[in-house]
Formats: structure tokens, sequence, C-alpha cells
């Protein structure tokens, strides 16, 4: 066994394992369940100077006026009429990604509180229908609405449809999940608005989502925001700070120069796909920080940063070459012990959403 884990940490060492999602992060708020006593507190990006410009906007005092890219405003409220009888009395939350993966084990997690009306985000309606009835939800439970996060209009379009679903009564809590990992990629691709897809899936769209969303959350008695992190981005952990190469938005250079095509790197610099979703990741959590502390006072909203742990066998790791999808599992269990199963991670993250101890954030 010794030599083993000689051999696996020369292969760490060598960047041949990336580790992504090796420990627990939770960015704002300190989880004291037990359930939870496995997730890690780090307040590195609490010591981070936030830019005071990021993806070329910049929030105002008005939460209603925030500003998500260059010219854009919250549109008028025209909300339509409620169905009451789908959710008396249920909390309202809106989950992105919830057909596979952290997403799906974070509605099942939910919907077994028994006081939950989720709304499923997701790209695929028909996929998500399929895993609805493989799940066995009862259909007064849920509601699916197609979300492109590669698309900015069609962000737009489904925060319509929302506030028109929930027209007499707020949304309680919006989870930021759905993400896009790319690491063998060496030409990227781009979204509809010409944006790397990996910035653009994982943080512009949710943030326009977020923008688009605080009027109404902002009417709940327990609004929450979570935006699901890495430790990838956290210098201080192995897959962030050991396993290259290392998240680094330098001087945001790429976003300053409009961050389209062909740019394709948030500090302006050569594309490189792991490096991408690593960057997007601490966009996330640096987002969720500064979220809470220019409007937690002003919504009463709690914006959250989230890591649940490493999901080794996750959708995410789909584009990784299928030996590393087999080891990488057995190394999580028996070598680091960074291991967490789907079920566990959507348990966590349901409880950020949902417990009490999670209504106030932490900052230091």
């Amino acid at each position: 066994m010794a030599l083993m884990n000689c051999i696996v940490l020369c292969l760490i060492i060598l960047g041949i394992f990336d580790l992504t999602k090796v420990d627990a992060f939770v960015g704002s708020n300190s989880l004291k369940a037990n359930r939870l006593s496995s997730t890690k507190v780090t307040n590195a990006f609490h010591r981070t100077k936030i830019p005071k410009r990021v993806a070329d906007f910049e929030p105002l005092s008005n939460p209603t006026s925030l500003k998500a890219f260059s010219g854009f405003t919250f549109p008028s409220f025209d909300l339509k009429s409620f169905s009451q009888a789908k959710t008396p009395n249920k909390k309202i939350s809106v989950i992105t990604g919830t057909s596979s993966g952290l997403g799906k084990a974070c509605l099942k997690a939910l919907l077994a509180k028994g006081d939950y009306y989720v709304i499923c985000a997701v790209r695929n309606a028909q996929k998500m229908k399929d895993v609805a009835l493989e799940m066995g939800l009862p259909e007064d439970c849920y509601e699916i609405m197609e979300l492109d996060l590669a698309s900015l209009n069609s962000v737009r379009n489904f925060c319509k449809k929302v506030k028109s679903f929930a027209a007499k009564r707020p949304i309680d809590s919006l989870v930021c999940n759905a993400a896009l990992y790319q690491p063998s990629k060496s030409i990227p691709d781009w979204t509809e608005d010409g944006f790397e897809m990996q910035l653009g899936v994982n943080h512009l769209g949710h943030f326009l989502l977020v923008s688009e969303l605080i009027p109404t959350l902002n009417k709940s008695k327990d609004p929450r925001v979570v935006i699901v992190g890495s430790i990838t981005g956290n210098s201080n952990s192995i897959g962030g700070g050991l396993v290259l190469p290392r998240a680094d938005l330098g001087d945001l250079r790429g976003l300053k120069e409009g961050g389209k095509m062909p740019i394709s790197m948030v500090d302006g610099k050569n594309f490189n796909g792991a490096k991408a979703y690593k960057d997007s990741k601490v966009l996330n959590m640096m987002t969720a920080n500064e979220l809470h502390r220019r409007y937690h006072e002003s919504t009463g909203i709690t914006f959250s940063s989230m890591y649940p742990g490493c999901i080794a066998e996750t959708s995410l790791f789909r584009e990784k070459r299928q030996w590393f999808r087999k080891i990488f599992p057995l190394f999580m269990k028996y070598v680091t012990g960074g291991y967490v199963g789907e079920d566990e991670a959507g348990e966590r993250l349901a409880d950020v959403v949902d417990s009490p101890i999670c209504k106030k954030a932490v900052f230091t």
C-alpha cells in the first residue's frame, strides 16, 4: 500500500490525475450538521480583491438595477397567474441541471423534505421527463422548464416563464448547479453569444440567471441563492494548487477586451480546457461572496457558494478517458478518502438550501 501511495503521489505531482472536486468546499456557509462534518470551509476568496468590473458589468446599489453585461436592465414585471393547487404551502426552488448528477440528487433530497416544489431547469426537457418517471416523482411536486445556459436569450426567456409561473408567490431559492467540464479540449467551443463554452455555461449564464431572479427572490421570507463551487479554484487544495493548470484570472484582461471569440480565456492568454473550467469556478465563488456582501442587507437574500465533495462518478467527467473514469472513483475512495456518493452530496446541497444553520452566511 505504501508503494501504491508513492506511485499515486507521483502521478498527482505530474498532473496525470486531475483531482477535480476532492475536498468539500463551502464558500459562504459554515455547516455544523453531522452529515456535513466533512465539509471544509475556506475563506481564501474572502481575502481576494474583487475586481471592480467583472464580466463587463458593475452591479448598482439598487438590487433591481443589477446589470449583467453592458446595457442590461431588468425587464418589467408582467406576471401571469400561478397555480396554487400545485404548490399549496410549499417552498419553490429553481435548480439548474436536475437531469443528472448532483442536480438530480439535490432534487431528490429537497422533495424528500416534503415541503418543496422544484422547477427543474434543464437543456433537454424530454430527458428530464424520463428521469422524473424513473425516479417516480409525483407530478404535483415539480415543473420542467427548458434552459440553455449557453444562450443568454434562453436564460432571459426562462426567467420570464419562471416569473409568470410564480406570479403570486416568490421563488424561495435558486441553485446554480449545472456545469460543463471540457479538460481535453485543445480548441474552444463557443456559446451562442460568442463566449468560451465553459465560461458561458458555468459563470455568465448563471450570473444572468441570478440577476434576473433577484426581484422575485427577495420577496421570499427566507430567500437563498446557492452557487456550486469547486476546490479546483482554490490554491489551498490538492486539486486546485498541486494539479496543473492552476486557476488564475490574472487582471481579467480577456474580459476587459470583450471576452468574446476569439478571446477564450478570462486572463486573455491561450486556451486551456482544464484551466477554463477552473477559472469559471473561481468566478462562481467570487460572485457568490460579492453578491452577499453587496445585496444581502438590502434584499435579505443569503448568497452561498457550496462544494459538496468529490462525486467521482458524476457525468461531469464524461469527457475523461474511460480508464480514468474507472480508476478515479477507486482512487478517491481508498487513497484520498475524499469520495462522496451522489445521494450524500445532494443532501449536503439541499441542506444549504433548507437548513436554518445556513440562513446567515459567514464571512471573515
